[in-house]
């Protein structure tokens, strides 16, 4: 992913706050806009191909890979498929987050992802610009660390989907940037469609 005309030097704005969150908003939006983002829209588009697998994937740089692996056994015994766009490179980082901690995945390119999303019980509010489905029924939606991933997998909430990180939080897996962090929640989906935080990422530490 190549970020242009970015100024990681946040002193600059250590003066003023307004400035700072200016500076925030411009560096988040550039990330996603850079990252290729899928369309995670509730549209009506055609037919999802649920036939393209990972290999069809276009290349896309990324800035920083940032993948750190604290323990490659902890996904070891889980599978996924995970539905992603084809062009979405902060996607891929994720998936290579989750497989360097022993996710086994298949990876697909679908047409319209929203398709997937209302398949699985993915909620509006709660989308991001992929969509992991374990073989077990579980949802990841969004940049889920593993570490989290295994602890919801370990004693899954009897009412409880999956997981979700809305958005794309820089600073979180497949989001790495120049050591920025932005912090945020984990949130659990419910089978009655509503949600809850399920946990609270203060720093990147947290996430290992």
């Amino acid at each position: 992913m190549t970020i242009f005309a970015v100024k990681s030097d946040f002193k600059l704005f250590s003066q003023s706050p307004k400035r700072m969150k200016v500076a925030t908003v411009v560096l988040a939006a550039v990330i996603l806009s850079a990252c290729g983002q899928a369309d995670i829209s509730a549209s009506k588009a055609s037919t999802p191909d649920a036939n393209a697998v990972d290999s069809s994937a276009m290349p896309v740089e990324q800035a920083v890979t940032g993948t750190q692996v604290s323990n490659p056994d902890l996904l070891k015994n889980v599978s996924a498929t995970i539905y992603k766009d084809a062009n979405c490179g902060c996607c891929k980082e994720w998936v290579d987050h989750t497989q360097a901690h022993g996710l086994s995945s298949t990876v697909q390119h679908p047409t319209d992802l929203s398709l997937f999303k209302d398949r699985y019980g993915v909620p509006t509010e709660m989308r991001s610009c992929h969509t992991a489905v374990t073989t077990d029924g579980y949802v990841f939606e969004g940049h889920v660390p593993a570490k989290y991933m295994a602890e919801f997998l370990q004693n899954p909430p009897e009412q409880a989907i999956g997981l979700a990180v809305p958005g794309m939080p820089v600073g979180s897996p497949g989001m790495e940037y120049q050591d920025q962090f932005m912090s945020y929640q984990i949130m659990q989906i419910n089978k009655d469609g509503t949600n809850q935080v399920y946990a609270e990422v203060e720093s990147s530490a947290e996430q290992l």
